[in-house]
């Protein structure tokens, strides 16, 4: 059974949705570790307020890590024109297989479009990208022991 491929704008569409919602999380809560870093007041548990402002600087460095690792991914995505046909798996196509729906893009994980469908946004250096690369719609290969059909590709 193929799944219907969806128009590349639309995967493309959700990616970037999904990008901008977890930058808002991750600037959100950069700065509320930083409000809560900065509301640590000096008791007289020196210990306890030390504990605490280290925690909340961890806190922040972790959301710094994510911010910053977000930024990353938009930063790539918005490089990929979804106008631009492909004809092979290769980055920036969008491709049904027998597993599924896939837009080779960045690691963003299972999405839907705003019409309901389901995909992977996925990277191109992942293990089943890189089996699937260069390949054609009809096309079929082995990953995992699992033999995979290329249906279409957008």
């Amino acid at each position: 059974m193929s799944l219907p491929l969806p128009p590349k704008s639309a995967l493309h569409a959700a990616c970037l949705a999904s990008l901008r919602e977890r930058l808002a999380l991750a600037q959100a809560g950069v700065q509320a570790a930083q409000e809560s870093a900065n509301s640590e007041t000096k008791s007289s548990a020196g210990d306890k307020y030390e504990t605490g402002r280290e925690m909340a600087s961890q806190e922040r460095e972790r959301q710094a890590a994510q911010l910053h690792e977000t930024q990353q991914l938009l930063g790539a995505l918005q490089k990929l024109s979804p106008d631009l046909p492909a004809d092979t798996v290769r980055l920036g196509a969008a491709v049904a297989t027998s597993l599924g729906v896939f837009y080779v893009s960045v690691a963003a994980g299972r999405l839907r479009t705003a019409a309901g469908q389901e995909f992977l946004a996925v990277s191109p250096s992942a293990p089943l990208m890189q089996a699937l690369a260069g390949l054609r719609a009809g096309a079929q290969t082995v990953f995992n022991n699992k033999q995979i059909r290329v249906e279409a590709i957008g």
